[in-house]
């Protein structure tokens, strides 16, 4: 049961009639009357049981942005229904405009919508609705929750997205669209044209040449239909956050820009993610397939959350090595992380290294940039000696990772350990660079 203003206003207007005829008698009267009265809305309002309720699907929405969700409450009660509903959410799908009034003759049915903003990625699920039904006179009412289900898919952010027409013009200069060409080892045979000074004499096709009796060259295109493997950690180090945004946020950044750069230049995608288990395998589509592979990794990278588990390298190295039969570039998006590189991915990286190109690329955390520069101008006395303090730990803890990043480019892995907003573009041209040189 429920109650509202007016019967706690009732009540209150009794005061009149005690003060006229100033008696016990009179009050417990006048309770009885208001008492009755509730009982008697309640009896006569329609049970929330009786109010059909139904949840449309709710489109996916990207991180920050607004979607909406609509409810169809139908009621097949026999009484006029009025009251309000509350269409309830876990707090980071922010709900705005949940309550709602209800005034449904008996058969008669409505559309309520939600909006939502959420402010979290993920599959973002509602919680209860709850009804609450008022008498004729309005004084109280039936009042019950029962359960819509309803979910929303909140997508990564991606904001590199504003760099995809750069790197795609510097795609088209790679790939023979305008007027240069690339040579090199590995690459693609493209026509063959007469040979001006300043070309490569190693790019002579000297049976085209004796044919025609005068020099002729071969002009040459990147590879394509090469294979990129993605592999995303999503272990207990991937949780930690650079600023207000998670490890995993960041390093989801880096892979759907590359995703979206590679599909555009006809490469495979494949996409490996997990901890101690493998939590995603996508091997990427093939031709005309490739066009939705970009929405396809954004969907898969949707849901997935940090673990507080350390990664088993391993498995993943065999999870790839099962997943390519030629060379391929391996993309590991983790962390430099000395102690976990050193236990579980140097190991994994000898396996990795013998068949493939790979590339681990850690985001770094610009705060520790920050805190190193130590300002020599800070006042003596207890605070200079936390700042120094903290100054040399980060300090040390940026050299550790120099290091390790250095045993790993000893291995002929190529490592790049850049602040969120600046990994996936240098990891895209990292890939232009691979490809524009017949690497991958």
């Amino acid at each position: 049961m429920a109650i509202t203003w007016r019967t706690v206003a009732l009540l209150a207007l009794g005061l009149v009639p005690v003060l006229l005829v100033p008696s016990v008698v009179t009050a417990w009267a006048w309770v009885a009357l208001v008492v009755t009265a509730v009982v008697t809305d309640v009896l006569l309002a329609p049970r929330h049981a009786r109010i059909a309720t139904t949840r449309g699907p709710v489109a996916p929405t990207r991180l920050g942005e607004e979607t909406a969700t609509t409810l169809t409450v139908r009621n097949d009660a026999r009484r006029r229904a009025r009251g309000l509903l509350r269409d309830a959410w876990q707090p980071s799908a922010g709900a705005t405009g949940e309550r709602h009034r209800l005034d449904l003759p008996s058969e008669a049915a409505a559309e309520l919508t939600t909006m939502l903003r959420p402010t979290r990625r993920g599959d973002l699920r509602a919680d209860r609705v709850t009804i609450r039904t008022l008498g004729p006179l309005g004084l109280a009412g039936r009042q019950g929750s029962l359960t819509v289900p309803g979910t929303v898919r909140v997508l990564p952010d991606f904001p590199s997205r504003r760099h995809l027409p750069g790197l795609l013009a510097e795609l088209r200069l790679l790939d023979g669209r305008s007027a240069m060409r690339t040579r090199g080892q590995g690459t693609e045979f493209d026509s063959l044209r007469d040979y001006v000074p300043g070309d490569d004499v190693r790019s002579i096709d000297w049976r085209a040449t004796a044919r025609r009796g005068d020099p002729v060259v071969r002009t040459w295109r990147p590879e394509r239909d090469r294979q990129i493997v993605v592999v995303l950690d999503t272990s207990r180090t991937s949780a930690g956050r650079i600023g207000d945004v998670p490890r995993l946020d960041a390093a989801m950044d880096a892979a759907l820009l590359l995703t979206a750069l590679a599909t555009r230049a006809g490469d495979r995608v494949d996409l490996v993610a997990g901890d101690r288990d493998v939590r995603v395998v996508s091997p990427g589509g093939r031709g005309a397939g490739r066009e939705d592979r970009l929405h396809q990794v954004v969907d898969l990278l949707a849901p997935l959350d940090p673990s507080l588990l350390e990664a088993d390298w391993p498995r993943l190295a065999a999870t790839v090595l099962g997943l390519t039969r030629g060379r391929a570039l391996v993309v590991l998006l983790t962390t430099l992380d000395p102690v976990v590189v050193e236990e579980t991915l140097l190991p994994a990286l000898d396996a990795l290294g013998a068949r493939h190109r790979v590339v681990v690329a850690s985001v770094q955390d610009p705060g520790l940039t920050r805190m190193a520069e130590f300002d020599t101008d800070v006042p003596a006395g207890d605070d200079s000696a936390r700042f120094v303090y903290e100054a040399a730990a980060a300090e040390q803890t940026l050299a550790r990772r120099r290091r390790t990043a250095e045993v790993l480019a000893g291995l002929g892995v190529t490592v790049l350990d850049r602040p969120p907003s600046q990994l996936p573009l240098d990891l895209c041209r990292t890939y232009l660079a691979l490809k524009g040189r017949g690497r991958l």
